[in-house]
C-alpha cells in the first residue's frame, strides 16, 4: 500500500481525493503541472498517472515511467493516451466513459431538437426584432429514423433517451453484437446507409475512425440526413461536411466537437473552414460540453477513485 505513487495531473471533483484517502492510498495531486512537472514525476517513480485531455501520454510520455502501472482518464475518450504502446510496456489503461454518458445522450438529444425546430436559428432572429414563422417552420422527430454509430455507454444512453420521441431506433457497432432490444434495432452498416434520416456518432477516435466522415461516406446514406457528431472532431471531415451541406446531401449538422477547437488559437486553413461554417443557419455548434455537466464532473471523479482503488488495493 505505502508502494502507491499516484500523480493526479488535472482537475478532479474533491470526491476523487476524499475516496483514495478513505483506502490510504498516497497521491500527489498538480492539476497545473506542465508538461515537464509530469515528466519529471515519472521519472522519480511516479506509480500512477491520472489525467483528463490536456495531456498527451504519448510513448515519449510512457518512456519515463519506469514504475508506472496504470494511467487513467477522466472523461469517455482515450485518443490523447497510446494505449497500446502503455499495453506492450504492461501498464493498464482505463477512463470513466459510464460516468458521463447520461450527460451526452441529453445534449444529443437538445442538439437533435434545435436542428429539427430550428431552436438556435429562430433564437438568434427573434433576439434582432425578425419574426418568422413560416421560415421557422419546424420537422417532427416521430416518424423518423435515426442510426446511432458506436453502440457503448454514450451511444445506448442516447438509444434509452430517445424511446419517448415515437423514431425507428437503428445502431450499428463494430465490435459488439446481442445488444438489440425493445430500444434499438442491431443493424449493419449497410441498413443505416438505406434507412436513415439522422446520423449521430458515439465512437473513439483512432487509426480506424480518423477522418470516416468524408463525402464518399455520405454518399453512401439512401436519403438526404442529419448529422451529428458528439464523440471526437477527428472522424468527421468537416470540409465535405461543408461541401454536402451546401449540395443538400446533409439537411443539417450539429457537432460538439471539431478537429481543431477553440476559435482563438486556430491558424489560418482552419478559421476558413470555420467562418464558413458558422454562416450556415442549419449548423448548430457547443464547445466540447456535452459530457461536461455539474454532476458528470463528479461521477467522473467518484468512478475513476473506484477503478483506482480497485487497481492499486489488488496489487
Amino acid at each position: 500500500m505505502g508502494h502507491s505513487n499516484i500523480l493526479i495531473a488535472d482537475d478532479f471533483h474533491p470526491i476523487l481525493l476524499q475516496q483514495l484517502d478513505e483506502k490510504g492510498i498516497a497521491y500527489n495531486y498538480q492539476p497545473q503541472i506542465s508538461r515537464e512537472g509530469i515528466l519529471e514525476a515519472l521519472k522519480l517513480g511516479a506509480t500512477g498517472l491520472v489525467i483528463r485531455s490536456k495531456t498527451h501520454a504519448d510513448a515519449a510520455l510512457i518512456d519515463c515511467g519506469k514504475e508506472l502501472n496504470f494511467i487513467a482518464r477522466g472523461g469517455a475518450g482515450m485518443d490523447n493516451v497510446d494505449e497500446e504502446y502503455a499495453i506492450s510496456k504492461g501498464i493498464e489503461c482505463f477512463n470513466a466513459g459510464e460516468a458521463n454518458s447520461d450527460a451526452v445522450g441529453e445534449h444529443t438529444i437538445g442538439m437533435l431538437l434545435s436542428l429539427f425546430h430550428k431552436i438556435t436559428k429562430a433564437d438568434a432572429e427573434v433576439r434582432q426584432g425578425i419574426w418568422l414563422r413560416e421560415a421557422n417552420r419546424g420537422i417532427e422527430l416521430a416518424g423518423k429514423t435515426i442510426g446511432i454509430i458506436g453502440y457503448g455507454n454514450t451511444g445506448s444512453a442516447v438509444a434509452k433517451k430517445l424511446s419517448g420521441f415515437n423514431l425507428r431506433v437503428l445502431a450499428y457497432d463494430k465490435y459488439k453484437t446481442g445488444y438489440g432490444n425493445h430500444l434499438v434495432e442491431e443493424v449493419n452498416e449497410a441498413e443505416i446507409f438505406q434507412h436513415a434520416d439522422i446520423l449521430t456518432i458515439h465512437i473513439p477516435l483512432n487509426g480506424h475512425t480518423k477522418n470516416m466522415v468524408t463525402s464518399e461516406y455520405l454518399q453512401l446514406f439512401v436519403k438526404n440526413i442529419f448529422l451529428l457528431n458528439l464523440s471526437r472532431g477527428g472522424i468527421v471531415n468537416v470540409k465535405d461536411v461543408i461541401y454536402n451541406l451546401q449540395i443538400g446531401k446533409l439537411l443539417g449538422f450539429a457537432a460538439d466537437v471539431l478537429p481543431h477547437e477553440d476559435p482563438r488559437s486556430m491558424g489560418d486553413s482552419d478559421r476558413i473552414w470555420f467562418n464558413e461554417l458558422v454562416q450556415k443557419k442549419n449548423v448548430v455548434l457547443t464547445p466540447h460540453v456535452a459530457g461536461w455537466t455539474k454532476e458528470s464532473y463528479e461521477k467522473i471523479s467518484a468512478v475513476l477513485a473506484g477503478k483506482i482503488c480497485s487497481k492499486v488495493l489488488s496489487q
